[in-house]
């Protein structure tokens, strides 16, 4: 099984015409994802590769061909505006690839996604995949199995690389998780923890975050409390300076809460099994499955 998409996903991508939008449909087509519709306003009645129908809007796109799941691949400016057109419109996840979408924004999206019962994947996240039934977004289909463990991160290329270590262990994955490192995004930790301990062929998860903020520590306490399934944990940015901004908007160390070192020591207090290197969570898993 999987959480949050399958082979029953139908996906609608916003940006279609464009050059990610484009080249990542290709991918996605390429990898079995059920496409069913592209967004460019001004290009309707286009199709894309000869087989998807492109239309103006969301909503049109969505009552023409069923549409529940929504991919946006537009600039930061508009990608406020796509998440709630996709919303408005009726799919139940929408994933934001896109990076360097405003705070303010968010502001303005977090609550209206909340409010109509959606789910919110991003923004600045590589997607999810879930291998051998669908892929909605830009986590390479090919360093991914199907297998028993559930994979999250904040970070993008730190997904493929946890992803590609346990492949290439033959150890293949129920999902693979890219929720972004933004201040505001639509799902965290817990939202996926949660999903993967309901999922019953999920048997351990792989969860990766980095310094700043206190969503590890958060996710630790819902490990301790409400897992039953083996987590094994890991922080990137164990050797950055106190006040250094490291790659995400919201990877920044404030006092002692977002210190690597007082998110490990939480993991280990959850009773997680903590990584020192991606490559140690080859190990892990397998100790967390036997």
């Amino acid at each position: 099984m999987s959480i949050f998409i399958n082979k029953d996903t139908k996906l609608v991508v916003q940006g279609i015409t464009g050059r990610d939008g484009s080249f990542h449909t290709k991918q996605m087509i390429e990898y079995g994802t059920q496409v069913v519709a592209g967004v460019t306003p001004g290009k309707g009645g286009q199709t894309f590769e000869g087989t998807v129908p492109v239309f103006n809007t969301v909503y049109d796109a969505v009552d023409k061909t069923g549409a529940n799941t929504a991919v946006i691949y537009v600039p930061p400016m508009g990608a406020a505006d796509a998440i709630m057109e996709a919303v408005d419109a009726g799919c139940a996840l929408v994933v934001c690839i896109t990076e360097g979408v405003p705070v303010l924004d968010m502001t303005r999206v977090y609550p209206f996604v909340k409010e109509r019962g959606a789910r919110l994947l991003g923004p600045n996240c590589p997607g999810l995949i879930s291998p051998g039934e669908s892929k909605v977004g830009i986590i390479p289909g090919r360093i991914c199995a199907p297998g028993p463990v559930g994979v999250v991160s904040r970070s993008g290329t730190l997904t493929y690389e946890i992803v590609y270590q346990l492949t290439r262990a033959g150890i293949g994955q129920t999902s693979c998780v890219g929720i972004g490192g933004d201040p505001i995004n639509g799902t965290n930790f817990i939202d996926c923890l949660e999903a993967f301990e309901k999922d019953p062929h999920t048997k351990a998860v792989a969860m990766m975050g980095e310094i700043g903020g206190t969503d590890e520590q958060e996710a630790a306490d819902f490990v301790k409390h409400h897992m039953t399934k083996p987590v094994v944990g890991f922080i990137a940015g164990q050797t950055a300076p106190p006040g250094r901004r490291m790659g995400h908007a919201g990877a920044i160390i404030s006092g002692s809460a977002g210190t690597a070192a007082e998110k490990i020591e939480a993991f280990k207090a959850a009773g997680m099994g903590v990584a020192q290197r991606p490559i140690d969570f080859v190990d892990l898993i397998k100790a967390g499955l036997k």
